[in-house]
């Protein structure tokens, strides 16, 4: 687990790993970044009480720079990738290496279940789950058991990890991916299971929400850059809705500037875009909403153009090759 600020998640996700009812031998390796909010303190006390836990160095404090760290100070053939904002349920380490010795595969991962608490991050939690928000993919909502081009997290043989190079850690998001993407291009078998559910608790406000998106964006619009032919077409529909309704305002002012100078304002037919994604919007609200109440509702109607819009405008920056330049100021 790389952790890095993360005192308000952390013990949490470390108490999870411990109450584990796997049947063996197991550590948990906590990568532990340059951290200013306490988090240093409390995973040194909480390493302090459990022989299990051992805490070592991530200097650099980049999520892959951290999951290599940890992976080779491991001292044991299976590694399971674990995020400090996500809860384990007790039978997760057992049914991921039942699954990795049924299938063979390189990597086993499952779902990625995000659980709100507040109205906001419930609003977060139902767009994470749902097509209207990420797009669907399998370790958002569920899905048949099979092979798969990625997963959530992750349950490997470090063999194989050692084998393709382990993490880059040139790629700050969006490594997962990109290590699937080399496990399955030497042979090895991606595998999801929607038996393995992680419990992830989205970001708490949406400036914070905000950052995430576009730093995922980014980062999905650097390997899209980077990996072409590996792209699916659902990675461009977000920055393709963005130009989109962009163009769509900027003509509907041309209009406005038009019936201001007394000319015939076909321009105006620009507003038909944006006013199209509105609509798309609150039917979206109406359909998948509704069951976490009127104040998630409500969020929902501004969480979901945060995702659509923040991701669209991180891809744009990161295919055009900005990623350099702005990669310090949306997260690691």
């Amino acid at each position: 687990m790389p952790v890095l600020n993360e005192v308000t998640h952390v013990r949490a996700a470390v108490d999870s790993l411990l109450h584990q009812d796997y049947d063996g031998p197991f550590e948990v390796t906590l990568a532990l970044g340059p951290s200013i909010d306490g988090t240093t303190e409390l995973v040194e006390d909480m390493a302090a009480i459990d022989p299990r836990i051992r805490v070592v160095d991530n200097e650099i404090g980049s999520t892959p720079a951290g999951l290599n760290t940890a992976i080779l100070a491991s001292t044991f053939p299976v590694v399971i990738r674990v995020d400090a904002h996500s809860v384990l349920p007790p039978d997760y380490a057992r049914i991921a290496v039942e699954t990795l010795d049924r299938t063979g595969a390189d990597n086993v991962g499952g779902i990625m279940d995000a659980q709100g608490e507040s109205p906001f991050q419930k609003s977060v939690a139902r767009a994470y789950g749902t097509k209207v928000g990420l797009g669907g993919t399998p370790f958002h909502v569920g899905g048949q058991e099979g092979e798969a081009e990625t997963v959530y997290l992750g349950c490997f043989r470090k063999e194989s990890l050692i084998r393709v190079g382990l993490f880059d850690e040139t790629i700050k998001r969006g490594q997962d991916w990109e290590l699937n993407r080399r496990l399955r291009k030497a042979g090895g078998l991606v595998w999801f299971t929607p038996q393995l559910k992680v419990t992830y608790r989205p970001r708490p406000s949406l400036s914070r929400l905000a950052r995430q998106m576009l730093s995922t964006g980014l980062w999905r619009g650097e390997l899209a850059r980077r990996f072409p032919a590996a792209n699916g077409i659902r990675y461009f529909i977000p920055p393709l809705m963005v130009l989109g309704v962009t163009v769509g305002v900027l003509l509907g002012l041309g209009g406005l500037v038009q019936l201001a100078v007394g000319a015939l304002p076909w321009l105006l037919a620009g507003f038909v875009i944006p006013a199209v994604y509105l609509v798309f919007v609150i039917a979206a609200t109406i359909a998948v909403a509704r069951p976490d109440g009127f104040r998630s509702a409500l969020w929902f109607l501004v969480v979901l153009p945060c995702i659509h819009f923040c991701w669209g405008i991180g891809f744009v920056l990161g295919y055009l090759k900005l990623t350099s330049n702005i990669t310090a100021h949306t997260g690691r």
